[in-house]
Parts: C-alpha cells; structure tokens; sequence
C-alpha cells in the first residue's frame, strides 16, 4: 500500500473512532477498496488505535490522572480503610469495564476460523450492524430525560456499559463507542458523561490493540509487511490529530444536541452500503 493510501485509513480512523459511527466499519471498507488483506487492515487500525488513544488521553488529561492515582488509592484501600475518592471510584469502574471485552476480543483473533472472520467482516455485516446499532442508539437517546453523572455510576453499571465492548470486537459496524454509550443513556447517564466515560473505559482496548500493532510492527518482514515503522509513526500521528479534532467535536455537540446527527449518518452509510455492494464489489 502506498503512504497516500495509508494516511487516508488513519484519517478515518482518527475520525471515527470516538465518533458513534464504528471506525472499524469504515477502515474496513476503505482497505477493502485499497485490496488490503485482513492481516494488514488489522495491523494498520491497531496502529492507528496508538494515536487515538494518546489523543484521548490528552484531552481528558485530568480524569486520566485522578483514575491513575485513584488505582493507587484502590491499592491501598484495604490497608487504609478511607472512603474512595472520585478518582478512586472512576478508576474501578474503568477496571471492573475491562476484562469481558478484552478476552472476547483475544479470542476472537485468537480462535475464529478464517472463514468465520471473513464472513463476519463482509460488507453486509457491516451494513446491517451499522443500521441496526444506530436504531438502538436512537432509542436509547429519544426514550425520556435522563441526567445521571459520573456520582451515579455503579460498578454493576460500568460492568453492563463496558460488556457491550464485546459485541464491538466481533461485529465491525457496530461502533465500540456507539454501543458504550447506547448501554450509557440507556442506564440513564447524561449525554455528555456517556461519551466521556465511553472513551474513559476504551483506553484499555485501545492500549492492547496499539501493543498488538507495534508487536506486529516490529516482528513483521519487512519485506512483506504493508507497513513500515516509519510508515506506523505516520499512521499515529495522522491518527492523533484527527482523533483530538473528532473528541473536541463530539463534546462540543452533545453539549448542545442528542445522538441525532449520528443516527442518521449511520442509516444513510448502511443504505448506501446495502444498494452499493454489488457495484462496491466489481472495485
């Protein structure tokens, strides 16, 4: 694949990928038609995956830091026996919204037979998981008022909320963090505080599929491999920068209106994608 090629896969990515509209979906299709084998698309979100994640990172800086220190706190809790802290509690509900997600996604790599992997990345998949998620993602936010905060989360919710990440790994189209926050407003969570705990809960995710690329990365023949190191850094960089836009975007919005917009973006992409793939398949 050629640099140019590569640039615009991470421009969707870093787009995407905090957007409710599945970034995974769209660097599929978009390898797809740049005749990129599933191994190379994988690596190249994986890498693409390390620039979102520092994105994030950044722009929610100080909940970052509060959940860091508050792991310590967790630590010793036992011994101190004080109240949890905020940073403390958001911590353990990043923590208890991990693990499901996280082995269904390793085995999903690990053990789906290649066939299976093929069929479940085909282009109607994605068209009908697109639709699909994105009527529940309108339910969740149309169905009344809902105000819950970050004071109000359980671990139980975060568990729930994060569980849904699972359905993410294996059905691309489906948006990790458009399910995170369907499951958020569905719980009763603000629209604000669903997508930052959405993108809060994905760090880990995000974390072991960019350790999986550059893994991928340095113990590829160069020879063989789509990407490069050099080419890797490019990817990330292109990745962090239109992940930072896509997050101030995404903030700035639910701020002022619902989930809508993306509603309706998903159900022309997936009835684009439904009445194009025969043609999309002559590419």
């Amino acid at each position: 694949m050629s640099l140019l090629q590569l640039a615009i896969i991470a421009l969707l990515q870093g787009t995407t990928e905090w957007l409710p509209i599945s970034s995974s979906g769209h660097v599929l299709l978009a390898a797809g038609y740049f005749s990129a084998s599933p191994a190379d698309e994988l690596l190249i979100n994986a890498v693409s995956n390390i620039g979102t994640l520092l994105a994030m990172l950044i722009y929610f800086r100080k909940d970052v830091a509060d959940a860091v220190a508050g792991g310590f706190e967790l630590i010793a809790a036992p011994v101190s026996k004080s109240p949890l802290s905020k940073g403390a509690r958001l911590a353990a509900a990043v923590i208890v919204a991990t693990p499901i997600a996280l082995i269904v996604a390793v085995s999903y790599e690990l053990f789906l037979p290649e066939s299976m992997l093929s069929t479940m990345r085909s282009i109607y998949v994605v068209a009908a998981t697109t639709i699909v998620f994105g009527a529940l993602l309108w339910w969740a936010d149309a169905k009344g008022a809902r105000t819950r905060t970050e004071e109000d989360m359980t671990l139980w919710h975060a568990f729930l909320i994060g569980a849904t990440q699972a359905i993410a790994a294996i059905l691309p189209g489906t948006s990790r963090s458009g399910i995170t926050m369907t499951a958020a407003r569905a719980l009763g969570y603000d629209r604000t505080e669903a997508a930052r705990f959405s993108m809060l809960i994905g760090a880990p995710i995000l974390a072991a599929a960019g350790g999986y690329g550059l893994i991928g990365l340095m113990s590829a023949d160069p020879a063989g491999s789509v990407l490069t190191l050099q080419d890797g850094l490019v990817v990330a960089g292109i990745s962090f920068i239109t992940g930072l836009a896509s997050i101030w975007f995404l903030m700035s919005l639910l701020s002022r209106m619902s989930f809508l917009p993306f509603v309706i973006y998903r159900f022309a992409l997936g009835a684009v994608l439904i009445l194009g793939s025969p043609m999309i398949g002559l590419l």
